[in-house]
């Protein structure tokens, strides 16, 4: 890929955008950076760069005079492909790309890349630390928080590249091609964005867009939609893994053992009695984890070293802590329906669940209908707050348990007030943050920060 000396417009100056932006730098590009929000300050967009003064930027309307001067757009991960300036840039002629495609035609080494509606983080933090236990070089990025553009300067042929993946990220890709990717499952998300079932799930399984049977792609055997994908259609070989049954070639649970088969002889990976991770969508991480480890050379018994050393991820049913009796667990990372389902299912008192924020024009009633006699208050705060309510009321839930509140700060304090001894108090909102937090990450620490300094003992 040759970009010395062009102009590449970077559309978003966020943590992937300076990515990409240094990314450019370092081949020699020149990185114009672009947000259409005209009151951000374009000096203030550069601060991140290593030599901002290499680099323009535009904030409000891009001018024609400078589309015209564009070899290739990069868009990060939250621009729609179908906005009025990505439809400009099409319509100029000018080459649109993802981030994580940028990054791949620029890396070497090895990519393995996960993907899933659920469980992403987990998954591929595990398969980071497998893979960091066993290889000397590995960077854990995508959509986990670290720009794969940006590790890329300064990695050398041997690097394994770790990526989580967003249905973002992947429908800006063309030539990406891991040598091992990973479906975890699928249910509704982001319907916001792709407006249909089907082309959220399109999106997801372009990460095999590439793949060939030299390849490795492991899915969820328990996933309708992934089973026939990977009976049908996955142009990768295909490495499964169940929950619910023995897999003769693949990863299986029986009872408390995690089991790996071959030709319908197994070898024990490991005891999930013995984990850190709770729950079956956990352990549903953990066999997908080690199904990529071992599809990337990795031993046995290293995986199951690492996987026993692993502690949960941060707001995915994290205890904070327990302040008058009452267990505080934040489930922050639970930014849909399927995943809040699995924060609501793992509490073991009478909950008081807060829910809301953003909307995504996600379905809550089946998130609802698996309360069963748990949800002791039904607290809803943000713009969700009311389309929630609706959806319980629907599917039955007493309107009387449901308490609707403008702000995650008023949703606390309720709980602070009516929560009792043997109660837990479970973060876990189905929706995104955006709007009154910038991101699942902060509404998550905020949300401990609350417990731990403001709750009396």
């Amino acid at each position: 890929m040759e970009l010395k000396g062009k102009n590449v417009l970077v559309f978003g100056a966020g943590k992937s955008g300076i990515g990409a932006a240094e990314l450019l730098l370092y081949l020699g590009a020149c990185p114009v950076l672009y947000d259409g929000n005209k009151n951000l300050d374009p000096q203030k967009m550069k601060e991140g760069l290593s030599c901002p003064e290499k680099a323009a930027a535009f904030t409000g309307s891009l001018p024609e005079e400078v589309i015209a001067t564009l070899a290739l757009a990069v868009l990060s991960p939250g621009v729609p492909t179908d906005c009025a300036d990505v439809l400009a840039l099409k319509a100029a002629g000018v080459p649109v790309i993802g981030e994580i495609e940028l990054a791949w035609l620029a890396r070497s080494g090895r990519v393995l890349g996960v993907t899933g509606t659920n469980g992403k983080t987990t998954t591929t933090s595990l398969l980071g630390a497998i893979m960091q236990d066993a290889c000397p070089e590995v960077y854990i990025v995508g959509n986990i928080g670290n720009s794969f553009a940006g590790a890329v300067p300064g990695s050398t042929k041997d690097a394994v590249f770790v990526a989580e993946l967003s249905s973002f990220q992947l429908e800006t890709c063309d030539t990406f091609h891991p040598a091992v990717s990973s479906i975890l499952n699928i249910t509704e998300d982001h319907m916001n964005r792709h407006h249909t079932m089907a082309e959220y799930i399109r999106c997801k399984e372009l990460i095999t867009k590439n793949q060939t049977k030299d390849d490795v792609c492991v899915l969820n055997y328990e996933d309708p939609v992934l089973r026939e994908f990977g009976v049908k259609e996955c142009p990768a070989d295909v490495f499964w893994f169940s929950s619910a049954r023995y897999i003769p070639d693949g990863i299986c649970m029986d009872g408390t053992k995690i089991l790996v088969t071959r030709g319908g002889r197994h070898e024990i990976l490991l005891d999930t009695d013995d984990l850190m991770l709770p729950g079956t969508h956990n352990h549903e991480n953990v066999m997908a984890a080690a199904a990529m480890a071992i599809a990337a050379g990795v031993s046995l018994q290293s995986i199951a070293a690492t996987c026993l050393r692993f502690k949960p991820v941060p707001h995915r049913i994290e205890f904070v802590a327990e302040k008058r009796g009452v267990a505080w667990y934040n489930d922050s990372k639970g930014t849909n329906p399927d995943a809040a389902i699995k924060g609501i299912l793992a509490m073991k008192r009478p909950t008081l669940l807060i829910g809301g924020g953003y909307d995504k024009g996600s379905d809550y009633r089946d998130w609802i209908r698996c309360f069963g006699d748990k949800v002791k208050w039904f607290v809803l705060e943000g713009k969700t707050r009311f389309d929630i309510r609706d959806a319980a009321l629907e599917v039955g839930f007493p309107e009387e348990k449901i308490v609707l509140l403008p702000t995650m700060r008023e949703a606390m304090d309720f709980c602070r007030d009516h929560a009792e001894a043997g109660d837990a108090v479970l973060l876990s909102p189905a929706c995104a943050s955006w709007g009154e937090f910038p991101n699942y990450e902060v509404r998550g620490d905020d949300f401990k920060k609350y417990v731990r300094e403001e709750l009396a003992e």
